[in-house]
């Protein structure tokens, strides 16, 4: 198969299946629609790999946050604006 710039259109990935997976077992290959990428294909290491180092850290609102941290975080906000009023009044 000759080298390509790995990226196909849907209607290739329909006609040439076969060497489109073939190329993706070596490198990510790009499925476009409408001229717009749209999918990626790549092979299972590649795949664990990324998903191995994503980014774990959860998101989460002050409603979902642990009682405890959000007592600690209110406190942190009492303790700096108790210390900003008295830096305020030694000006």
């Amino acid at each position: 198969m000759p080298k390509s710039s790995g990226t196909y259109s849907t209607s290739d990935l329909s006609r040439k299946s076969g060497d489109i997976i073939a190329e993706a077992m070596h490198h990510p290959v790009t499925i476009t629609q409408r001229n717009k990428p749209r999918l990626v294909l790549l092979n299972i290491e590649d795949y664990r790999r990324l998903r191995g180092s994503a980014d774990k850290r959860a998101i989460g609102t002050i409603n979902t946050m642990p009682d405890s941290l959000l007592e600690e975080f209110q406190d942190a906000i009492e303790a700096y604006a108790d210390s900003d009023d008295t830096f305020s009044r030694e000006l």
